[in-house]
């Protein structure tokens, strides 16, 4: 969808961190937007920006992990903004700890939010833009979602499910000889905003010099990008991670412990001890 211009979207999980820039960038583009979040007031905030930056926005607070209110989000949109083109499934949670820590309720949590939505929202807007035949979705994956993340077993789970979905997605509206498409973006550690500055602010490692950092500005990018060029995924992260993740599929022990002497898993084991969710 090379034309973004008067496109409207919904992006989810739009009151803070990543959410906000990507709504920005997409702001930029002349696309309206309807932000949905819990934060009704953060969200007010987000979209007296929007407006400023010239497009039309609505703030419409939503859970996403309950379906009503989803329903009540592609509705309330459609009516007030117009048909949906785009849908950019953000809202996401994490909390690093060992698995016999986690509870039920926790995983139901995990699972709701981090997959469930996102296969929700995509349903419910999917109709109308076969009926259109135009629409991109994007979903927010995750280094995550490519490689293993020690203390982190059910946001790796939720992300590799976001990606197998977006692959078997993108297939089937191929198959179909739809043009409705999706993209699955995988940001690597992402400073000043979202999960890992949260885990910074806690007094978790760093990421490792070896991975790096990026920017929540070069992730709204890969949105913008990903939509563009209908792309099948995006790395956002420095370095040629694409090709170490090729190697450990045909070297997988090799993979381990590498991932192991650099450190990758630090970050989220340093998080999870401090929040007390470390194994006694």
């Amino acid at each position: 969808m090379k034309d973004l211009k008067g496109r409207v979207a919904i992006v989810t999980g739009a009151s803070r961190g990543i959410g906000v820039h990507i709504a920005r960038a997409l702001a930029k583009e002349g696309v309206h937007i309807a932000l949905a979040a819990r934060d009704a007031d953060a969200l007010d905030a987000v979209r007296t920006e929007m407006i400023g930056l010239g497009v039309r926005a609505i703030a419409v607070p939503t859970d996403v992990s309950d379906q009503e209110q989803l329903s009540d989000l592609v509705q309330r949109c459609e009516a007030e903004l117009g048909p949906i083109d785009l849908l950019v499934n953000n809202a996401g949670i994490e909390n690093a700890s060992t698995y016999e820590k986690i509870s039920a309720d926790e995983l139901d949590r995990f699972i709701d939010v981090n997959l469930r939505a996102p296969m929700q929202l995509t349903r419910l807007v999917l109709p109308g833009m076969v009926a259109r035949d135009r629409g991109h979705i994007v979903n927010m994956a995750s280094l995550a979602g490519l490689a293993s993340t020690a203390l982190g077993e059910p946001y790796a789970a939720t992300k590799h499910g976001i990606m197998g979905f977006t692959k078997s997605f993108r297939a089937s509206e191929q198959v179909l000889g739809s043009k409705v498409s999706a993209s699955a973006i995988c940001p690597g550690f992402v400073r000043s905003e979202g999960m890992y500055a949260q885990m910074q602010a806690e007094g978790s490692a760093a990421a490792p010099m070896v991975l790096g950092t990026s920017r929540p500005e070069a992730v709204a990018r890969a949105v913008v990008r990903a939509i563009r060029k209908d792309l099948p995924d995006v790395i956002v992260n420095p370095g040629p991670l694409r090709l170490f993740f090729a190697f450990t599929l045909v070297f997988p022990r090799i993979g381990e412990w590498i991932s192991h002497k650099i450190g990758s898993h630090e970050v989220f084991r340093s998080a999870a001890f401090g929040r007390g969710r470390g194994r006694d």
